[in-house]
């Protein structure tokens, strides 16, 4: 049985691009024709315009046995960004391994408030001192050091794996002399104070894992998932060791999941800090709070 029904050798770039996504479309993945289209110029080594300009070229067997691959990953819902081994986010190409959480859109709002917090204070040219908890991928530090020339960074996770993934992002961005990296839970293995501190920290529900798109459920580290019973562990850690972590003056700045900003707004100013605006992402879900102590 063929993987993609009726894709066989002969077939035009145009008729194998419109066949994967026919099958895409029927195993019910949504962005059928992009994924299908990114797949395929992975699998040719052709960009989009080319995919264009030879969309009646033939394909020989060896490229049609490639594309039948990749697309094979992803009917079993594999990301896109996991098989290639690759996401941009922030405008930066980062590569993740299955010991990261894939960098998602919605986090680039954490980089928003951050940023508009240091450019309101003229911290711009300053050197800032950040953190990022549970660094993963090292996505947040490394867009963050990207927009501010003078800053210097530490990434913390529990994970060694996923240090490793962010050491070969935080290198190949050529920022590893403003940053370090440190295996520790939460913050427990750094020294404050810093002037900015961000997360993403896990926030599923751990009963409600099993519910998740099998893209997340299945690709994504459960380390980098589970937030506890309530999907609120790591935003208690937080908290608590917020006053340690803070220069004076200092913001921080977690992303939040869905339906989460008043259990957390009530955590956070449990710990004698004063929460902001809670920051929208594109969708309008409350996506990131910014907290800080008054003095």
């Amino acid at each position: 049985m063929r993987i993609i029904p009726g894709l066989k050798d002969g077939a035009s770039i145009s008729e194998a691009l419109q066949l994967v996504a026919q099958s895409f479309r029927a195993a019910g993945i949504e962005d059928t024709e992009v994924d299908a289209r990114v797949l395929m110029g992975h699998a040719l080594h052709l960009d989009r315009t080319r995919l264009i300009t030879q969309s009646d070229r033939v394909l020989e067997a060896r490229e049609v046995k490639a594309i039948s691959g990749l697309a094979a990953r992803r009917l079993k819902r594999e990301p896109v960004s996991r098989i290639l081994g690759k996401k941009e986010f922030w405008s930066l190409a980062l590569a993740v391994t299955p010991d990261v959480l894939v960098p998602r859109p919605e986090t680039e709002t954490v980089i928003e408030g951050a940023l508009d917090f240091v450019v309101r204070s003229g911290l711009r040219m300053e050197k800032v001192r950040i953190l990022d908890i549970g660094t993963g991928s090292g996505a947040l530090l490394v867009a963050l050091l990207n927009e501010l020339p003078n800053a210097a960074g530490v990434g913390t996770d529990i994970s060694r794996a996923a240090l490793q993934t962010a050491q070969t992002n935080v290198t190949q961005c050529g920022f590893e002399t403003r940053c370090s990296l440190v295996a520790c839970d939460i913050a427990a293995g750094v020294e404050g104070p810093f002037d900015l501190v961000v997360s993403n920290p896990p926030y599923i529900a751990r009963g409600a894992i099993a519910s998740l798109a099998p893209e997340v459920r299945d690709y994504d580290p459960i380390v980098a998932l589970d937030g506890g019973d309530d999907g609120l562990s790591a935003y208690r850690s937080i908290s608590a060791d917020a006053k340690r972590l803070l220069a004076a003056g200092g913001r921080l700045f977690v992303e939040l999941g869905a339906g989460q900003e008043p259990a957390v707004r009530t955590l956070f100013t449990n710990a004698g800090l004063t929460v902001g605006i809670v920051r929208k992402d594109l969708g309008g879900t409350p996506r990131v709070l910014g907290a800080g102590f008054v003095s």
